[in-house]
């Protein structure tokens, strides 16, 4: 019994370190995708704000994806665009959930 209160206390004082250095962190500006940036136009009237970070882009698309059924019912790795998906997807009719983030990619303009 000693044994696995040794292992479970362990496991607290790990957890209790993890979330001190996480706190710590989440001060920080964003990099990377996590980089908050602004977007274009159609992109900022389809989420609702002019700067955004790629996750959150992407969040925020499959949200209204999920909310809509949009996914191919055949084919869930396909989602099927509406009117809304299209005006950031470039006018095509379905997109495979992969080339989500490529497509998204010109929405986000190259800072010098």
């Amino acid at each position: 019994m000693s044994t696995v209160s040794r292992v479970f206390g362990a496991c607290r004082v790990l957890m209790a370190k993890a979330a001190t250095s996480s706190a710590v962190s989440s001060g920080r500006e964003g990099k990377g995708i996590l980089k908050v940036m602004p977007v274009s136009q159609p992109l900022a009237n389809f989420i609702g704000a002019n700067e955004v970070a790629r996750t959150t882009a992407v969040k925020k698309i499959w949200e209204y994806i999920k909310l809509h059924n949009l996914q191919n019912p055949e084919n869930k790795k396909e989602i099927l665009c509406d009117g809304k998906l299209k005006t950031i997807f470039n006018g095509k009719d379905t997109v495979g959930f992969l080339e989500i983030a490529k497509l998204l990619s010109q929405h986000f303009p190259k800072s010098a």
